[in-house]
């Protein structure tokens, strides 16, 4: 029985070997939100997971939010959060205590990942004019300090990850006129993504994936081609949170990403099983002359 075991872990290996050498070298981005942010459990799952993509040849980036966090200090502040269209309004009082506690947040994640023997640099939009940004309106709306990012430089990135460090990334950035600006994390890592054209993109949730039915969890996507997630969108069934995020992976597939995933951050080492295994998890977007699996004969 217990050779069994063995031999079922080493095949769990095997099924990972076709895998780590198809991503080994290549960069991959994670935007880290949602629970897995808040339950310190699942948190040490998702830097694990990221610390071991690193280990076997991986080039992983952090792109976090922060969103219930902010939540939480806005109120203790004995201030209101105000969201028009799902974008935080940010007023300048607002915007002090996002970068304070983004920037908590982002040291936090830096601190984990050392403690586990890995390299890992902290920094916000705003170093190196990293993230540059436009004021963005929402319906024509004055919503404050929120940004559209119109430029990502690479070189500060570029410079931590062939030095062998994880960029954590926390999405603040700057306008022409050196203002600070929040900016969807979303969209901060949808553009990273982009700008250092990486392999993947993941974007850890609080649901399963993409659903033909919102309501009914059997109805789960597992695979979608950019024309059919472009069909899915025009539908009508896609779930208000769920459109602005599928947009996102369209663009940047669009913009030479190969393959985008929407995870659910609340299964345990959900990346790896992702990443690793032919059954996966979740939702993957492609463009068409990729396939999502890979097996040792290829």
């Amino acid at each position: 029985m217990e050779m069994e075991l063995w031999l079922q872990k080493a095949q769990v290996l095997i099924e990972a070997l076709p895998y780590i050498q198809r991503f080994n070298g290549k960069i991959i981005v994670v935007k880290y939100g949602g629970s897995a942010m808040i339950d310190d459990e699942l948190k040490k799952n998702v830097i694990k997971d990221v610390a071991l993509l690193k280990l076997v040849g991986f080039k992983p980036i952090i792109v976090h939010g922060g969103g219930k966090e902010i939540n939480k200090w806005i109120k203790k502040s004995g201030m209101e959060s105000q969201f028009i269209n799902g974008l935080r309004v940010t007023d300048a009082p607002t915007m002090e205590i996002a970068e304070m506690v983004l920037n908590k947040v982002n040291k936090n994640l830096v601190q984990m990942m050392e403690s586990l023997g890995v390299k890992a640099v902290g920094i916000s939009g705003k170093d190196s004019s990293t993230i540059r940004v436009d004021k963005k309106f929402s319906g024509g709306k004055d919503i404050g300090f929120v940004g559209e990012v119109k430029e990502v430089k690479t070189d500060l990135i570029n410079t931590l990850l062939e030095n062998d460090f994880i960029p954590v990334i926390c999405p603040v950035g700057i306008d022409d006129n050196y203002n600070t600006y929040n900016i969807n994390a979303d969209d901060a890592a949808c553009a990273i993504a982009k700008s250092v054209k990486a392999e993947k993109l993941v974007f850890l949730t609080d649901i399963e994936g993409v659903y033909r039915d919102p309501l009914k969890s059997e109805t789960l996507i597992s695979e979608l081609t950019i024309p059919e997630a472009k069909e899915f969108l025009k539908s009508g069934n896609v779930g208000g949170g769920m459109l602005p995020k599928l947009q996102n992976c369209i663009d940047a597939i669009e913009s030479g990403v190969s393959r985008v995933h929407i995870l659910d951050g609340r299964i345990e080492h959900c990346l790896l099983l992702e990443f690793f295994t032919n059954k996966g998890i979740g939702t993957a977007i492609l463009n068409e002359s990729e396939s999502r699996y890979f097996n040792e004969h290829e």
